[in-house]
């Protein structure tokens, strides 16, 4: 178990730091406020720290939720587990269920978005209202030749664990407007030391089923067609439309699953849009959750 040393960025990620015990690990997460909860699940390679800006407005009026993925942020990183969807959406659950979460607003992103709403399939009742943005829970047939590269054997744990180069592209090709150094910084703090913690990251690639063959196909599949049970509940999709990865296809299909779902659509914001358009997403997010 080693910790990450946040001090570099504490005065923009100035937040107690809790521990929820998964069978030996320590799974991270941050609790601040009170009320109903609102629980943000990030993706690869993001941490709790995306969700900062979202964490420091509504912990006045909600109890904010933001959990680390194992492997991921200030969660340990253990090299040997078995980093697959489902075992992602077990420890969201054990974890859930042990600190006795319930009237959830759920935000999902990236790789969040099977993951939060696997659980959410699980535990219905728990949901309140569900916001996706960029994101997929649902097959696909295709993935960006950079992804790509990652799921191939030798090379992607040599550009992912070794030169530490997915992290760092997440940091230069996700946003419309460059990240100040202190928060690339921020993004990169805890992968950014032994070559083992960027374990998680790789697997995560490594786990984008294309084929039905993929030991984490029959899960995603799974959770698309259970998708038709959030339909009777208030859903919101926020967009950013310039993310060459989760791309405006993406936001289409979402709109398929949820035609009454309200919509926020961001010509100026890429895949990490709240980077980008926080502005336009908290007034959203106020009008939406009230």
């Amino acid at each position: 178990m080693v910790s990450v040393n946040i001090d570099p960025i504490k005065d923009i990620y100035p937040f107690e730091q809790h521990f929820f015990d998964l069978k030996g690990n320590r799974y991270h997460y941050l609790d601040e406020g009170s009320g109903e909860t609102f629980l943000m699940v990030h993706g690869n390679p993001t941490w709790s720290f995306m969700f900062r800006k979202l964490v420091l407005e509504f912990r006045n009026t909600h109890r904010v939720i933001a959990p680390d993925h194992l492997g991921f942020g200030l969660s340990d990183k253990p090299v040997s587990f078995p980093y697959r969807l489902e075992t992602h959406i077990d420890n969201l659950e054990a974890f859930v269920l042990g600190s006795k979460l319930d009237n959830i607003n759920l935000l999902v992103h990236d790789w969040g978005g099977p993951i939060g709403l696997g659980f959410a399939l699980r535990y219905p009742e728990r949901i309140n209202r569900v916001i996706i943005s960029n994101s997929a829970a649902f097959a696909m047939n295709r993935i960006p030749l950079l992804i790509k590269l990652g799921k191939l054997p030798f090379l992607g744990e040599k550009l992912i664990v070794d030169l530490n180069l997915f992290a760092r592209a997440a940091t230069r090709m996700t946003t419309v407007n460059p990240l100040e150094d202190k928060v690339r910084a921020g993004y990169l703090l805890p992968f950014s030391e032994r070559r083992e913690d960027r374990t998680g990251i790789l697997r995560f690639v490594q786990d984008i089923p294309m084929k039905p063959e993929h030991p984490s196909f029959e899960t995603l599949l799974g959770i698309e067609h259970g998708l038709w049970m959030f339909r009777e509940k208030p859903v919101a999709i926020i967009w950013g439309l310039r993310d060459w990865c989760f791309t405006h296809h993406f936001f289409e299909r979402w709109v398929d699953f949820f035609p009454h779902a309200e919509t926020l659509a961001l010509e100026h914001a890429a895949h990490l849009l709240l980077e980008d358009a926080i502005d336009d997403i908290i007034p959203f997010l106020h009008h939406f959750l009230d």
